[in-house]
Formats: structure tokens, sequence, C-alpha cells
């Protein structure tokens, strides 16, 4: 098989290493890619957001799978065009793309099929919303009803945070996807990451992962793109995830059918869990990164199977073989993020470390420059292991952290502490 992926990032390195190794997989090609996704598979120099240079690539490149990595050419029809062109496409059309693309359609859906999560309001004005937060109080969330690169969400602990945060969206921060404001009650409870599979029909379980947002230990600090994930994790166990999937995931597939809309691809199925219910934190229409990495080194070469399965609406004839393992990763950020930060700086001692199915680093925002790993992003690498149970991961994780040489990169030291105190 010839695959394309699209994206550039963590999420992608790990896709292409776990595709990587399955036999079927002939010719793999990244498109842009960095430098660690560049040691195992092609980098070309695409457009992933534009529609028809993707299908023009994907026609010369006579690619058998697309597998599309980020929201963001989800959100702008990529996966539309391909399927017109009649390629196998791993990730959901524009129509279905809106259960992350808008926070508010996500809430309607939510309404329609009486799926638990927190109550909202939605503002295309500040005052009006300024005085619903006053109303009803802190803590409160505040979310940019569109695409913002995962920073459009704060978790207020206090009033004016609050505020601010109304004045930053419709001033301009994060662009058209504060044009319009989804404020929420603040749900009590322990957060989790539920990924399924869903080919239009069939859903498919395929993993379980908890994430640190938060740029601090403790979790503390502003919100990131995340620093750290381990899976599985614990809090789901068999009761909470058939509530989740009964009371939330299969209601809302069959009410995106029900619409002409159905989806396909992988739903990242984001919930906060009080007294053994879960709740509908969002929905995102991709793995989730950091958490498609532990994903990832758990699942290995079938990670290959199962989206094709899924791209070619097979999946009622899979099932997903898990090791009876635990894996981290740990993300290694420049200095400043989630702020400014500079890009350039030199990463050293990655080529001692080891590379194998239980120990990865991913690279993230990467680039080579005279022959030498550079940081070129916010979140730059994702240090990876497995192991017998959760303690071991972390060990081997950090003790991988410890032998990188980048004094301009920093991480959290905790990634995990819920479960390992």
């Amino acid at each position: 098989m010839n695959i394309l992926i699209l994206g550039g990032g963590g999420r992608e390195h790990a896709l292409a290493w776990a595709v990587s190794q399955n036999p079927k997989c002939d010719k793999l090609i990244v498109a842009p890619g960095n430098a660690g996704i560049a040691q195992v598979a092609t980098c070309a120099a695409l457009n992933a957001e534009d529609p028809s240079a993707v299908v023009q690539f994907a026609e010369a490149e006579a690619i058998d799978l697309v597998i599309i990595g980020p929201e963001a050419p989800l959100a702008a029809g990529v996966g539309d065009r391909l399927r017109e062109a009649g390629f196998p496409v791993f990730g959901p059309n524009q129509a279905a793309a809106r259960l992350e693309a808008s926070k508010s359609f996500t809430k309607e859906i939510c309404d329609a099929v009486g799926a638990p999560t927190a109550a909202y309001a939605r503002f295309t004005e500040a005052e009006p919303a300024k005085a619903y937060i006053r109303e009803q109080g802190a803590p409160i969330v505040v979310k940019a009803d569109g695409l913002a690169a995962g920073k459009g969400v704060i978790v207020a602990m206090e009033e004016q945070e609050a505020l601010d945060a109304i004045d930053d969206m419709f001033g301009g921060a994060f662009g058209a996807a504060g044009a319009e404001v989804v404020i929420e009650e603040f749900m009590t409870g322990e957060e989790a990451s539920f990924f399924v599979l869903v080919d239009g029909d069939q859903v498919l379980p395929v993993g379980t992962a908890q994430d640190h947002k938060r740029v601090g230990e403790g979790d503390t600090g502003p919100n990131t793109g995340g620093m750290g994930a381990y899976s599985p994790a614990p809090i789901m166990d068999d009761a909470v995830t058939n509530k989740a999937l009964e009371e939330i995931v299969r209601p809302t597939m069959a009410e995106m059918a029900r619409r002409g809309t159905p989806y396909s691809g992988v739903l990242y199925v984001g919930l906060m869990i009080e007294n053994g219910q879960p709740r509908l934190v969002e929905y995102n229409v991709r793995f989730g990164d950091p958490e498609c990495q532990v994903l990832m080194m758990r699942l290995g070469a079938q990670a290959l199977d199962l989206m094709q399965a899924c791209a070619e609406g097979r999946l009622s004839e899979m099932t997903v073989n898990w090791a009876e393992d635990h894996a981290m990763t740990v993300v290694m950020a420049a200095e400043g993020y989630p702020g400014a930060y500079e890009k350039g700086s030199v990463i050293g001692g990655l080529d001692a470390l080891p590379e194998d199915s239980s120990n990865m680093v991913f690279h993230a925002g990467t680039k080579l420059m005279d022959g030498k790993v550079t940081a070129n992003g916010g979140r730059v690498l994702n240090v990876t292991a497995r192991g017998e149970n959760l303690a071991e991961a972390r060990d081997r994780a950090y003790g991988m952290v410890d032998a990188i040489d980048w004094p301009q990169g920093f991480c959290r030291r905790d990634i995990g502490w819920r479960q390992l105190g």
C-alpha cells in the first residue's frame, strides 16, 4: 500500500511510526512532516489544507489510503475532495467535522439526544456574555466556538479571568474562532479521553488516556495543547466506558447519521467523570496530541489495519488486540511556551536514545538544520515509553528525558501524578 499522512506534529510521527511497522505499508509519505518523521517516512512539502493540491499529490503518488492527522484539513474539506476523487480516507468529512469545529454545534447535538454535558449559553457579543458570567459566578469555562489549536478554552477560577477571556476572544485573540463564544458550567470530577473508531455505522472503542493540559506541575498555570499523557486511563473502567458509549457516543453518531452527515474516522471523546457518571466535555474529530503517542505505542502495527477498515467501512470485521501494559509520554516544550518562545535551539543526545516498541521520542516541533535537530515549535518532543505498570513507564520516559541535551527546553516532572502520587 502507498499511504499518505497529512500533518507534521507529534501525533503524525506516532501514526507514521505505527503504520511503518505494518508489512502492508510499501510507501509512506507524510506532508509536511518534521525531522523525526523523516526517519520513518518520506516528507513532502505540501499544503495539507489545500484540497486541490492534496488530491493532485495523491493522484501523482498513486496513494491507496490517506490518513488525516490534524483538525484543520478536515474542517477545510480535504477529506471530502479526496473521497470525491475516489481515495479511501481516514477522517470525517467537513460536515461531520463540525463536532470539533463548532462548540455550539456539538451542544445542539447533545441537546437533541439528551447526552449528559455541561449547562451552557452561546453569545456573539461581549456585553451579554459578561452579564451572564457575573450572574453565574466563577469557576466557569469560556470557549471560543471555533478551532483554536487546543488553546481556545479558558477554565476561569476567578470571575475577572472569565471577563478578560471574553475581551480576548471578541477582541480577536483567536481570530474567527472567537466570533462566537460558548460559556459553560464548570464541571468537577476527573477528566479522561476516550477514543473510538466509527465507519458511519459501527462504533469500535480503541483506547483510553489521560492528558495533562496545564503547563505547571500539579495542574497549575495556563492551558496548553497538552504536556503529557498516559494510557490506559484507570478511571475508564467497564461500567464508565459502557455508559459513555450508550449515553453519549452512540446517540451522537445516530443523530449525525439521521441528519445526513454520518461520521467516519476517529472520535476523541473528552469526558469528565464523577461518581461513576461520565459527562461530555468536548468532541475532537482526530486523535488527541499527545494521547495519540501513547495509544500508538500500545497498538503498534495493527493501527494501520484498524484505520484502513474504518476508511473502507469494514469495522464490524475488526477487533482491537491490546497488550496488557501502560504507556506514558512526556512533552518537552520550548522555554516560554504556551506564551512566546524562540525557535532554532539545537537539541542534542537524541541519537543515543533507544528506538523500539517500548521506547520512542516522537518529534512534534522539530526541523533539521545543517544536519542538526533544532526546535521549531512550542511543543517540541514527546518522550514516550511503555512498561508493565505506569510507574515503570514513567521511569523509562523520564530516564530518556534526562538524557536529552536541550537547555532551552522544559517539561513537567509529574506526568501521571494523580495515579502515582
